[in-house]
C-alpha cells in the first residue's frame, strides 16, 4: 500500500462547475481585488467570528504587513518561539525588528510561556505565539501579559485554520491573526495566499493601506506599503473548499485518535492535548529517538512521512547574524531531531492508518523496542 501525505482530488470534489466559474475569471479578466475576494474574505469573517479579514499574497505576507501595520521596525524586538517555520522569524527580521526567541514546552511543544514573560525587555512591542502543527496556544495567559506590559499579540495561526480554544477561533484573540493557504494546510490554495484577521477596525485599514501599495483612494499613496492582494482565482479556489473545512478537520482529529490508539503502547511521544481545545492536526507529530531510522523504514513501505524543521531557526544559516548558539534552546534542538510526522489528510482511511502503524510496529519490533 502506498500512503501519500496529500490528496487534493477529494479537496476539489466535482469540480467542474468551479472550472467553469475559473474559466469565465480568466477570460473576462477578473484577477486582482474582484468580488470573489471579497466574498472569500466575508465567508471567512463568519467562519471565524471576526469582523475584519484581508486576503493576501502568502502567509509570510500576512505576518509582515501585520508587523508593519503595528508600525513595528528597527529598534523593536518581537519574542516568538525556537521552534516554528522560518517565516515566523524571517517576517520579523524583514520588517527590521529583532526577533528574541524563547524554546519550547517539552509536552505541548508550543511555546514556553514562562520564557516568553522572561523574554520581555524595554525593546519589546510584540509577543508571536505560534498555533503550531494545529495546536491552539493557551491565550489568556499571554493575552493578559500582553496588556500589563503594554504589547500587541500577533498570532500566527498559519497551520492552525479552524483550531478553537473553548469554542472561540485561533487568530481572534490578539491584535492580528495570520493564516497561510500554502497548498500545504488544511484549507489550500491552488498556489499560495494567505489572509490577516483582526477585530479593529482601525488596525483592519492600516493593514488594508499596507496590502495595497499604501494607497488611500487611487493614486493616493499616503504610506510606503507593499503590493500583496490575494489572487481572486485563488480567491475563489477558498470559497469553494471553505464548506467542507470542519468535515476535513474533524476527520483528522478522528485520524488522529486512531494513530494515538494504535501506537500508545509504543516507545514514542505525541503533542500533548489541552483542556479545551479544538487541534486540527495539520501535522501529526510522533517523537522518537530513532527517526532518521524509523522515517527510512517507512519510506521504504511507500509511507510518504515526512520530518519538518530538522535544523531549528537558531541554527539556520539565514540568521547567523543574531548570535544564537547551539544549546541554547535544547528543548527546540531535541524536537527537530526526534519529530517525525506521519501521514494525516482529509480523506485518510482507516486501512492506510493501520498500514502505517502496522509498519511503525513492525520497526518498533525488529529494533528491539517492544517485545
Amino acid at each position: 500500500m502506498k500512503v501519500s501525505r496529500y490528496n487534493y482530488a477529494h479537496q476539489l470534489g466535482g469540480v467542474e462547475p468551479l472550472m467553469a466559474e475559473l474559466r469565465d475569471m480568466l477570460v473576462q479578466g477578473r484577477y486582482e481585488l474582484t468580488s470573489e475576494v471579497k466574498e472569500f474574505e466575508a465567508q471567512l469573517a463568519s467562519y471565524l467570528g471576526a469582523p475584519h479579514v484581508r486576503g493576501v499574497n502568502t502567509g509570510t505576507d500576512a505576518l509582515v504587513l501585520a508587523l508593519r501595520a503595528l508600525g513595528v521596525g528597527p529598534g523593536d524586538e518581537v519574542v516568538t518561539q525556537a521552534n516554528t517555520f522560518h517565516a515566523t522569524v524571517g517576517a520579523i527580521t524583514l520588517v527590521g525588528a529583532t526577533p528574541v526567541l524563547v524554546d519550547a514546552d517539552p509536552d505541548t511543544f508550543l511555546v514556553d510561556r514562562a520564557q516568553m514573560a522572561a523574554a520581555i525587555g524595554p525593546r519589546t512591542r510584540v509577543l508571536m505565539p505560534v498555533h503550531l502543527y494545529g495546536k491552539p496556544t493557551p491565550m489568556a495567559e499571554l493575552l493578559a501579559l500582553a496588556e500589563s506590559r503594554g504589547l500587541f499579540v500577533v498570532e500566527d495561526a498559519a497551520q492552525a485554520i479552524g483550531a478553537r480554544i473553548e469554542g472561540r477561533a485561533v487568530s481572534t484573540f490578539g491584535h492580528f491573526g495570520c493564516f497561510s493557504f500554502h497548498p500545504s494546510k488544511n484549507l489550500s490554495a491552488a498556489g499560495d495566499g494567505g489572509a490577516v484577521v483582526t477585530r479593529n477596525a482601525q488596525l483592519d485599514e492600516a493593514l488594508r493601506r499596507q496590502r495595497e501599495l499604501g494607497q488611500v483612494g487611487q493614486n493616493n499613496h499616503v504610506v510606503v506599503g507593499l503590493n500583496s492582494k490575494l489572487d481572486a482565482i485563488q480567491a475563489r479556489i477558498l470559497s469553494w473548499k471553505l464548506p467542507s473545512l470542519e468535515a476535513w478537520n474533524a476527520h483528522r482529529r478522528r485520524a488522529a485518535t486512531l494513530y494515538r490508539e494504535r501506537l500508545q503502547d509504543l516507545p514514542l511521544r505525541f503533542q500533548a492535548p489541552s483542556e479545551g481545545e479544538t487541534h486540527v492536526y495539520h501535522l501529526f507529530q510522533v517523537g522518537t529517538s530513532r527517526r532518521d531510522e524509523l522515517l527510512a523504514y517507512l519510506r521504504e513501505n511507500e509511507i510518504d512521512a515526512v520530518v519538518r524543521y530538522p535544523t531549528p531557526i537558531h541554527l539556520q544559516p539565514a540568521f547567523a547574524r543574531q548570535g544564537w548558539k547551539a544549546g541554547q534552546f535544547p528543548v527546540a534542538e531535541r524536537l527537530s531531531r526526534e519529530l517525525l510526522c506521519l501521514p494525516i489528510r482529509p480523506d485518510i482511511g482507516i486501512d492506510e492508518i493501520d498500514f502505517v502503524t502496522d509498519c511503525v510496529r513492525s520497526f518498533s519490533r525488529k529494533n528491539g523496542l517492544v517485545p
